[in-house]
């Protein structure tokens, strides 16, 4: 029942949210994922993202289930995005905006915890990392992967069934709710039959491609992004990997393979 009314919250958030007259951003319907906080994939992230990387338990002492979930931009936002240079006025608006609806997201399910007598962690959307490595001791993406949500595209983007184009939050709660089942299957082209690397093309700041991730190079195009938009906030975005490329709304190795099933 607990498990069932989360992710009643966070659709009606997410439904709220998209019919509210003074939001501009609109989403689809979200996915939700629950991971056991015992689940060793957890300590593999201190490999796998960095040594400091927390465990739930760090965050909340009795941790038993990690949260996570990924609220879908609405197909126009990513639309918008698509050409030039630098990210989109829509794009920058949406990740300000998702970021605030990801905060009353994680305290409505925080308060409803507290209310059957549970704890939950209230974490932010972004703005987590260390500035230096750019790296996070709490990366939402990794959270989703091991809660079943989707899988790693050649952008480091997370791909879900629903794409890529979205935000991530999750919560830490010591309720003990039944992990989401995990699949294996891969959702990039690139990683699948080594085509597509659409994403690798449409990064400005060249910072993807066969060799390790230009971190970095990235990053200060997020930086001159949030230049262009700081009147609406801080929109360290860019999203031009993410934007119109196959894996943008959907999980593209499902689609090409039921393309193939039907052309038989």
């Amino acid at each position: 029942m607990l498990r069932k009314r989360i992710v009643e919250i966070i659709e009606s958030a997410v439904e709220k949210a998209s019919a509210q007259g003074d939001i501009v951003s609109s989403w689809k319907k979200p996915l939700t994922g629950f991971a056991d906080a015992a689940d060793p994939l957890f300590t593999e992230l201190k490999t796998a993202v960095r040594p400091s990387h927390g465990l739930p338990g760090d965050l909340l002492p009795g941790a038993r289930t990690v949260i996570a979930y990924f609220l879908p931009f609405d197909p126009a936002i990513p639309r918008s995005n698509h050409r030039g240079n630098f990210s989109s006025e829509a794009w920058a608006v949406a990740y300000i905006e998702t970021n605030r609806l990801i905060a009353g997201i994680n305290d409505q399910i925080a308060g409803l915890l507290e209310q059957k007598g549970f704890r939950g962690t209230r974490l932010p959307a972004t703005h987590n990392f260390d500035e230096e490595q750019l790296m996070s001791d709490w990366s939402h993406k990794h959270v989703a992967y091991i809660a079943g949500i989707g899988s790693f595209g050649h952008h480091h983007m997370l791909i879900t069934d629903k794409g890529c184009c979205g935000r991530l939050g999750s919560v830490v709660t010591d309720a003990v709710i039944s992990p989401t089942p995990k699949s294996n299957r891969e959702r990039c082209l690139f990683k699948f039959d080594g085509s597509c690397r659409q994403c690798e093309k449409r990064c400005p700041a060249q910072a993807l491609g066969v060799d390790p991730f230009r971190r970095h190079a990235c990053y200060d195009r997020l930086l001159e992004n949030a230049r262009l938009h700081e009147r609406y906030g801080l929109a360290d975005v860019c999203g031009k990997c993410a934007a119109i490329v196959p894996c943008s709304f959907t999980d593209p190795v499902r689609s090409a393979s039921r393309k193939k099933t039907e052309n038989r």
